[in-house]
């Protein structure tokens, strides 16, 4: 725009030094009217030059408001545009707030709810506590009143089992003093027979078992029934059946095989010092069984049974010089854990 002023200015000043030109030339030859119209001439260039310095003062009025106006229409843009700028700024963070807001308060109502359902939980589980209460507490005396009626069928199957328990026993011990004669007398023959095939280890092996025999019966016959009261505990298994017993009966059976062991230890080193076949049955100990009884809570048939049961592995320990089924010390032969678990277990019921 300013260079256009320019132009515009510098024309009509070119114009009026051609003319100025011309005249001078006209001068010079007739002065006087030739001065007056370089007067003329020189009014009307001066007008001509304030008209045109008018002109340029009016042009650069003009481009000055036309630059005025544009700076301002520029800054009143900028404003607008700086305004636009601000309201969307502020509109984002109102939709932002918004925003925030309906969040907040869908997250309050999410908790709200989870706060509902809480309590919905809870109340649930206590009504259902409240329930599985009244319903434990209906059991527990359901159980009750059958532990009760249980306990009086026990006490009183109890009695009924003491009083055969007292019963057998008293049989029992009344029967082992019987016995006593008849088993001497076959003690008897066996130490002939001893004799007649000269194996006097097994003799005298026979001998002493015949005297811990006697010191046992002198016991047992000096003394009186013991009996337990209470039912049993213990059960066993032998031959395709359970048998039952208590604490007493099954350290009696116990015992049982450890003599048998014992027993049989010896009369295995007897037929092997008298150089008799292996035979663990040709003995009174065998056949009699009944060193250790005491008479009371165990039938002599069982006691029999497993004291020839530790006796079978005692006498194959004895006859071949080892210890395969027990173990030997300070006198004293023992059957070993594991063998005597596998001949005798009793479990409590």
């Amino acid at each position: 725009m300013m260079n256009s002023v320019k132009r515009f200015v510098m024309t009509p000043m070119l114009g009026a030094a051609l003319l100025l030109g011309a005249s001078t030339f006209a001068a010079a030859q007739n002065p006087a009217k030739e001065q007056r119209k370089q007067e003329r001439h020189e009014r009307q260039q001066q007008e001509q030059a304030a008209q045109q310095q008018r002109q340029s003062e009016k042009q650069q009025r003009h481009a000055d408001n036309q630059a005025q106006q544009q700076q301002q229409q520029q800054q009143r843009m900028a404003e607008r545009q700086q305004r636009q700028q601000q309201q969307a700024i502020q509109e984002q963070q109102a939709q932002q707030q918004r925003q925030a807001n309906k969040q907040q308060r869908h997250a309050e109502n999410q908790a709200q709810q989870q706060q509902q359902m809480q309590q919905q939980q809870q109340q649930q589980r206590t009504w259902q506590r409240d329930q599985q209460t009244r319903t434990d507490q209906r059991t527990w005396q359901r159980d009750q009143q059958r532990q009760s009626d249980v306990s009086q069928q026990q006490r009183w199957q109890q009695r009924q089992w003491s009083q055969e328990q007292q019963r057998q026993q008293q049989a029992r011990f009344d029967q082992y003093r019987q016995n006593w004669q008849q088993r001497q007398r076959i003690a008897e023959q066996r130490e002939r027979y001893y004799q007649q095939q000269r194996r006097m280890a097994q003799w005298r092996f026979q001998q002493s078992y015949l005297e811990r025999l006697r010191r046992d019966q002198i016991r047992l016959a000096n003394s009186r029934p013991y009996y337990y009261y209470g039912g049993p505990s213990y059960r066993y298994y032998r031959g395709g059946t359970y048998y039952t017993t208590n604490q007493y009966g099954v350290n009696m059976l116990r015992q049982a095989v450890n003599n048998g062991y014992a027993e049989g230890v010896r009369a295995g080193q007897a037929d092997r010092q008298d150089g008799f076949r292996y035979s663990p049955q040709d003995s009174f100990a065998y056949e009699d069984a009944m060193f250790g009884f005491d008479a009371y809570n165990v039938d002599p048939g069982e006691y029999q049974y497993y004291f020839r049961q530790g006796y079978q592995r005692g006498y194959e320990d004895g006859y071949n010089g080892r210890y395969q089924y027990g173990s030997y010390s300070n006198g004293v032969f023992s059957i070993l854990g594991n063998i005597l678990l596998n001949i005798f277990n009793a479990e409590s019921y």
